[in-house]
């Protein structure tokens, strides 16, 4: 019997070798996975900005929360315009000298005592990438100005404190 069981073993071997490793014969085409275009990560949702700030805040103050790419960032020159109607700075990766292709800042407005009134927040994606710019881009390495308007506030906001939920760069 177990000549028998070997004969059968054999019998099934040969015959997935025969059917199982088969290729394409030259006249068939070789099936091909289809080719996707290159995508940015999706963003994940970034965390509300705090109902209050838990220290006070000087008028016209601009704050930095920490955050996963603030320690490759450098920003200058931020400042709550006069009007308060937006928050403006200039920014420059740090971390190395590669191109940026998509950026989001966001800004929480805070009144005087430190109640949150709204946010607001800017887009940048580089030109080729998406098509759009938004946002004066500087001479190569220098970084961008920026402005984060602030939309549907429900009082003068007194301070503001700026994240940095999306950084992409090459």
């Amino acid at each position: 019997m177990h000549s028998l069981t070997r004969a059968a073993a054999l019998a099934a071997l040969a015959l997935t070798l025969a059917v199982g490793c088969s290729g394409p014969s030259e006249d068939e085409p070789v099936p091909t996975a289809p080719v996707s275009a290159l995508a940015l990560p999706a963003p994940r949702e970034a965390p509300a900005p705090a109902a209050v700030l838990g220290s006070p805040a000087a008028a016209g103050e601009v704050r930095l929360e920490q955050g996963p790419f603030t320690d490759r960032l450098t920003f200058t020159g931020l400042r709550l315009d006069p009007k308060a109607t937006a928050v403006t700075g200039h920014l420059a990766i740090t971390s190395d000298v590669s191109d940026l292709l998509a950026l989001e800042v966001r800004a929480a407005f805070y009144d005087a005592s430190g109640r949150l009134l709204g946010s607001g927040s800017f887009h940048y994606q580089e030109e080729e990438t998406a098509g759009v710019s938004h946002g004066e881009r500087r001479a190569e390495g220098e970084g961008i100005d920026f402005a984060v308007p602030a939309t549907g506030l429900t009082g003068t906001p007194a301070s503001a404190v700026l994240s940095v939920p999306v950084l992409v760069n090459e």
